[in-house]
């Protein structure tokens, strides 16, 4: 048997208005090739970096956020490969100061979190390649575990846990289909009885958070079946293929002194305590709630399963909209678990279908959506109407009272107005009156079906069912 030991490096594009080193536009989403250049980025001769401040921050803050080790000296370094994207010939990076060492994510330990510079993308197209350079020298984090995960689970968990952070703390978009997000895993596998690391097979490549498990156990297995067969792990990296579900062999791995660092004589070290605005203190002043700790506190403050919890905590612009519904409950413990139903299973539904394709909460409103659960919960609207009602209000808007008595959706609770009602499923259902006579339940609930489907969904459901008790 076998133990795998596994690292992860993420690499996370930052979020700012430009580069890292220079004034182009640093925008993901632009489609044109080689529109956000300048002579910086594109390396030509005699041009000089800047460093960019904010992307810095955003760093920091990450390294705060997780209890890291905040440097107070730091400088950037050139780590120096030949690669089609790469136009200096070098990246600038960090080796020996990393602006952030140690912290915690999820369990997992941290051993640093660096500032790089991204690479351009190179398009491959059968017989050659293009490269767009729009990406070069965008702010790129660099977060590299220690080596203590121990399956493809955990490390999913860890990514998907760090990329909500970034998300809270808006350091990055963190979008792993659009690169925003990119997870390395570094992979070994030793005996149990064995306490020395096996060889370490680097795979990048790595686009989802499936792939990641699926990648990790892809590498597990194949490393295992060399190892039973008498044979040796090659130290390498390899890439993922996603279409194929298996790795593949790129290059042998290279060693740090493979890249020849040496400190970028064309940027300034940085003594980052002489910074004020990037004291710990400072940071954290302008922290949001974190993601572990809104977990805790819907945990504790409304008693939500982890599914729920999971669920809001996923997606900060749900729980925003959630919490300020329940400002006007109350405390109400009712309505607030009514809301939080309403919200995860109906509302979340209407999100991910294509009803207008919106990635907002539609034409829902806070103050219309409250008013929704209330009327539910005072009984003035039945389920099946509030799902209508709702689907009405994501996709034109309105006052759901409105909504209800346009689609004549209000419940009826006049027991003269239902009586006649009762009277009638009585009378055509003798076999199912015999059964709920002779003790079967069960045929009390299919008269009440019976009574809504009469009303077309219109009656209160509990005066019905008081009324058919009583006549029966």
């Amino acid at each position: 048997m076998y133990t795998p030991t596994i690292g992860i490096e993420v690499h996370a594009e930052l979020k700012t208005k430009t580069k890292m080193f220079c004034n182009s536009k640093n925008d993901p989403d632009e489609k044109e090739p080689n529109a956000n250049i300048c002579p910086v980025c594109m390396a030509h001769p005699g041009t000089l970096p800047t460093i960019n401040k904010a992307a810095v921050k955003h760093v920091l803050r990450v390294g705060a956020a997780i209890g890291g080790t905040i440097a107070d000296y730091t400088e950037f370094d050139r780590k120096n490969y030949f690669y089609p994207d790469l136009p200096k010939g070098y990246q600038i990076s960090q080796y020996k100061y990393p602006l952030v060492s140690g912290g915690e994510i999820g369990g997992v330990a941290i051993t640093r979190v660096h500032l790089e510079e991204d690479t351009a993308r190179s398009i491959h197209q059968g017989e050659y390649s293009l490269v767009d350079f729009n990406r070069a020298g965008v702010p790129l984090m660099e977060l590299v575990t220690e080596p203590v995960v121990h399956s493809a689970e955990e490390a999913s968990r860890f990514a998907k846990e760090l990329q909500l952070l970034l998300r809270y703390l808006g350091a990055s978009d963190a979008n792993m289909e659009k690169g925003q997000l990119r997870v390395e895993a570094n992979i070994s596998i030793q005996r149990e009885d064995v306490n020395t690391f096996g060889t370490k097979v680097e795979v990048k490549n790595i686009n989802s958070f499936k792939a990641v498990e699926d990648a990790i156990i892809y590498e597990i297995k194949r490393q295992s079946e060399l190892l039973d067969k008498g044979e040796k792990v090659i130290q390498e990296t390899r890439g993922w293929d996603e279409n194929k579900g298996k790795t593949f062999s790129q290059r042998l791995k290279e060693e740090s002194h493979d890249y020849r660092y040496f400190p970028d004589p064309d940027l300034p070290s940085l003594k980052l305590s002489e910074i004020p605005e990037f004291s710990l203190e400072t940071l954290k002043k302008e922290f949001p709630e974190l993601p572990w700790e809104k977990r805790e506190r819907y945990t504790k403050v409304f008693g939500f399963q982890e599914k729920i919890t999971e669920m809001f905590v996923g997606n900060p612009e749900l729980s925003g909209f959630f919490e300020k519904v329940i400002e006007k409950f109350e405390e109400d413990k009712e309505k607030i678990k009514l809301a939080s139903n309403y919200i995860t299973s109906d509302l979340l539904s209407l999100l991910r279908s294509d009803l207008g394709s919106r990635s907002d909460l539609g034409g829902v409103t806070v103050s219309d959506f409250s008013e929704l659960i209330i009327m539910i919960h005072e009984g003035v609207i039945s389920s099946r109407g509030a799902k209508d009602i709702l689907a009405h209000m994501f996709t034109e808007g309105g006052n759901p009272r409105e909504i209800a008595e346009e689609k004549k959706l209000l419940q009826v609770s006049d027991e003269s107005a239902m009586k006649e009602v009762v009277t009638k499923i009585i009378g055509e259902n003798p076999h199912v009156v015999a059964e709920y006579k002779a003790g079967k339940e069960a045929s009390l609930q299919y008269l009440i079906g019976q009574g809504m489907k009469e009303t077309k969904g219109s009656a209160n459901p509990q005066i019905l069912k008081k009324l058919f008790i009583e006549q029966l």
